[in-house]
């Protein structure tokens, strides 16, 4: 299957960050891209955080949701959109007026909406000088998500989906694997500082330890509010190889993943058989 990540650097301006979106995703597309991932925040990234307050939409309608239904479907791919903030109207969890989901929602080539995740580790850190909480404006999601994408390679594809911090908490992806996912997805928004650090170690880990492909798409550079993410969008294998890569900036980074080398790995090491806990 051939999977596309587009890493972005995404600003304040909506509009701009949709155009910069529609192009590479065109991009994507036009090298043959079956599967299309955008990175967390691909709509906005902006000197506060409780913007994401003003841009919420109610699942199923909204400027920001045509947008991804349209584009799938112009395209003709599954896409993973990165996230975009969701109103939790109607939610059963203790919520208040001041929070929004942060989901990651998926459309066919038909544009239909099939899976919906809400990111549910919420990240915060302070060093001192960088300051994060999600809990601010973020209310947590509750449950694991997978779909299963039937790709033209005459494989079907389970897809298990996270966001960013979720990175941190591997029993999510084992969880996904238990539930027999292929490939693990990881729309993020890296901090510079966390990133160079811990991001390829972390996503060749869950790669290794899931015996999965992991695909993440991350936003790579210096917004307009001064914060810098660290980008490094990648496709690993499930021996944690490093597929491609693109260090920062706006870009894509493409593959197309071996479902029959998936297989070969989890029979040379069946690891996910010996777990006893």
């Amino acid at each position: 299957m051939k999977v596309a990540v587009i890493q972005m650097v995404s600003g304040a301006d909506v509009s701009a960050n949709l155009r910069q979106a529609a192009e590479l995703l065109r991009q994507a597309a036009d090298q043959g891209g079956e599967l299309l991932v955008l990175p967390e925040y691909f709509c906005l990234i902006s000197q506060r955080d409780a913007d994401k307050l003003a841009l919420q939409e109610p699942l199923g309608q909204g400027p920001l949701q045509r947008f991804l239904a349209d584009s799938s479907r112009e395209l003709g791919v599954w896409l993973v959109g990165g996230t975009i903030p969701l109103s939790c109207d109607g939610a059963t969890t203790a919520l208040t007026s001041n929070q929004v989901f942060n989901s990651t929602l998926v459309f066919s080539p038909k544009g239909r909406c099939v899976a919906r995740y809400d990111k549910i580790h919420l990240f915060r850190f302070d060093n001192g000088r960088e300051h994060y909480d999600e809990s601010e404006v973020l209310a947590a999601g509750t449950v694991p998500v997978h779909f299963d994408l039937p790709s033209t390679d005459g494989h079907t594809w389970r897809i298990g989906l996270s966001v960013c911090y979720d990175l941190r908490f591997p029993e999510l992806y084992r969880h996904h694997a238990q539930a027999g996912s292929h490939l693990l997805l990881v729309p993020s928004a890296f901090t510079h500082t966390t990133g160079q650090d811990h991001w390829e170690l972390l996503l060749r880990a869950r790669a290794i330890e899931n015996l999965s492909f992991v695909a993440a798409a991350a936003q790579g550079g210096l917004h307009d509010n001064q914060r810098r993410t660290w980008g490094h969008s990648m496709l690993v294998d499930p021996w944690g190889k490093v597929l491609a890569q693109r260090p920062e900036g706006p870009g894509v980074v493409f593959d197309e993943l071996d479902f029959e080398l998936l297989g070969h790995c989890r029979q040379r090491l069946p690891a996910l058989q010996h777990r006893v806990l």
